[in-house]
């Protein structure tokens, strides 16, 4: 578990990722891996179907056709691809980050990450691809298999990257919640990042010393961090404290016992990122 892995596509948000992974990479002093999939729409035309009223020669011939057809367009995704790779990996070394790599890859992005999470300390992704439909604020469909596949932490980049000096933990009071504050407490990636540990929710009992103790636990590993707690729907609350105070990252965890673990990994995944226009990191 060395590298940053910086998941790349023709997308607008390919910059953003590439200048994430720099911003990862020096913080952990980790090499970079430029990663591209070419995925089968990519590589493959559509499906055709060839029932109707064609005679053995023509349909033959047809067939033909096709083939030579998904093999120029597989051509096409190759160089594409490389020409992608190319650029990121400039665009890394322009950045003083001589430990860079390139993998090009055939196949889904998510099953990628997965084959390479052994050598990967973090994932990082656009919060959509190039497929997305941005008119209607869809995330993409990789990025939501990755995020539900990973078991490596995953930051989700937003549009455009900007310095990250605040960021907030989405603290549900759950065990789980504890386990990301000792990943924070462990990694060095956001040691000097002021943090905000922000609670939706009453905090008394057992979620209550959760989060006093995870204040502690910060504080101790020398974070300078500020506790908030709120009452209310889980997703305005933490849009709203995002937009209010500035917040440039959100830290949340992949599981949980309450709202928040529908809408870290149930179908409300999407919203936190969707309404939220900053990066977002999920630890598992």
């Amino acid at each position: 578990m060395t590298k940053i892995m910086a998941c790349v596509d023709g997308s607008i948000y390919a910059t953003s990722v590439t200048d994430h992974a720099v911003w990862a990479a020096r913080r952990l002093k980790a090499p970079v891996e430029v990663v591209h999939a070419i995925g089968r729409r990519e590589a493959a035309g559509g499906i055709f179907d060839l029932s109707g009223n064609l005679d053995l020669g023509e349909r033959s011939t047809l067939m033909n056709e096709l083939a030579e057809l998904d093999e120029k367009r597989s051509k096409i995704a190759l160089k594409r691809g490389r020409v992608v790779l190319e650029e990121a990996v400039a665009r890394v070394k322009a950045a003083g980050i001589e430990a860079v790599s390139e993998k090009l890859r055939h196949g889904d992005i998510a099953d990628t990450v997965a084959d390479l999470a052994d050598e990967t300390r973090l994932t990082v992704i656009g919060k959509r691809g190039e497929a997305a439909d941005f008119s209607k604020g869809h995330l993409g469909s990789n990025l939501e298999r990755v995020a539900r596949s990973t078991k490596r932490p995953l930051l989700v980049t937003s549009r455009a990257f900007r310095p990250i000096e605040t960021f907030l933990v989405a603290f549900d009071g759950g065990k789980s919640s504890s386990e990301v504050v000792e990943r924070l407490v462990a990694s060095p990636l956001l040691k000097d990042v002021r943090c905000e540990l922000f609670m939706v929710g009453q905090p008394s009992g057992d979620a209550g010393k959760r989060l006093h103790d995870a204040e502690q636990r910060l504080h101790t590993a020398g974070y300078n961090v500020s506790v908030y707690t709120t009452e209310g729907d889980v997703e305005a609350c933490i849009a709203n404290k995002v937009e209010q105070d500035g917040i440039d990252l959100i830290v949340m965890g992949a599981y949980g016992h309450s709202r928040i673990r529908s809408f870290i990994v149930g179908s409300t995944t999407a919203e936190i990122i969707r309404h939220c226009a900053i990066p977002a990191l999920i630890i598992r």
